[in-house]
């Protein structure tokens, strides 16, 4: 107990001593003349000489460029070049092809012509046969090439055909086959070619045109055009027929005969001898001109017609 109160005034004593030393310490002067200072700030003061320069970055040495020697060729690689299929010198006709059997010249018909739905243009191409068509075909176009032959082959099996038109060729040979079988067709067209015989045609035509070629009366059939009820218009001028091809149908609007080696006009080619009142109505437009005949010889021939025809003797 006696040494717990001995330190307890040890402490005391030392508190008190510390703030007796505090309250007794003499004022300070915070005056700087008493300290040394002077008052005065000198602002001419270079301060760059305190500042350490810093040293310019090192400089960097591009690489020296490269420069190819006075012989270096870049290669560069090409594409490869299309090669040209061979051309054969006949058609294939049992080929797939794209849109139809491959033709003569190693393509599908529509590749070598022009397909549009139905149409087939071939004209200008250069043909010397007729390539195979399309099944769906209904016109075909392939004037002014050198087709030299129809075969009995070229429109097989060509149901929907309603057009063909082969003017402007060398075809001197017409297979006796060769239209038999398009019950569909409307329009032929042979003109400016060499034929010499006409062959069967159907008797769905409304159109045909064999103007300028070698036609003979003794190479038609008997009445070839007896059985076509809707044959509208029969060109057949700048031939070498002897007679008019009767019996004409009555719904035949015009017909084309001049140049021609008619010599005669029966009573019976236009008309009818057995009914006097039989009148052709749509027949208007008649050309016999440029034939050794004189129209005005056979006046009773035209007596149905409800227009002369146009005929002046060579």
């Amino acid at each position: 107990m006696a040494v717990h109160r001995q330190t307890s005034k040890m402490v005391l004593y030392l508190v008190w001593t510390l703030l007796g030393f505090g309250l007794s310490a003499p004022p300070i002067d915070l005056d700087p003349e008493a300290y040394g200072f002077d008052d005065t700030w000198d602002l001419n003061y270079d301060y760059d000489e305190e500042v350490e320069t810093l040293a310019p970055p090192p400089a960097v040495t591009p690489p020296p460029a490269v420069v190819p020697p006075e012989d270096y060729v870049e290669e560069v690689t090409l594409p490869p070049r299309p090669t040209k299929s061979p051309v054969p010198s006949t058609l294939d006709l049992h080929g797939p092809g794209l849109f139809g059997p491959d033709t003569g010249l190693g393509m599908p018909s529509c590749l070598l012509c022009v397909c549009i739905s139905g149409s087939v243009y071939c004209d200008d191409s250069e043909l010397t046969q007729i390539p195979p068509l399309p099944k769906e075909t209904t016109h075909f176009y392939a004037r002014f090439n050198k087709i030299t032959e129809v075969k009995a082959t070229d429109f097989i099996n060509l149901n929907q055909l309603k057009r063909i038109d082969l003017s402007g060729n060398q075809i001197g040979k017409v297979n006796e086959a060769a239209f038999r079988s398009l019950l569909q067709l409307q329009d032929l067209m042979l003109a400016d070619n060499n034929i010499q015989v006409l062959p069967e045609l159907p008797a769905s035509l409304k159109h045909i045109d064999v103007r300028n070629n070698q036609l003979r009366s003794s190479s038609m059939h008997a009445e070839a055009f007896k059985e076509m009820k809707e044959l509208q218009f029969l060109y057949l001028s700048n031939n070498k027929l002897d007679y008019i091809p009767v019996p004409l149908p009555d719904s035949l609007r015009s017909l084309h005969l001049q140049n021609n080696n008619i010599q005669s006009i029966s009573q019976d080619d236009f008309c009818n001898i057995h009914d006097k009142n039989y009148i052709r109505k749509a027949l208007e437009d008649i050309r016999l001109d440029g034939n050794p005949v004189d129209i005005n010889f056979y006046p009773q021939a035209y007596i149905c017609l409800p227009r002369l025809p146009v005929g002046t003797p060579v």
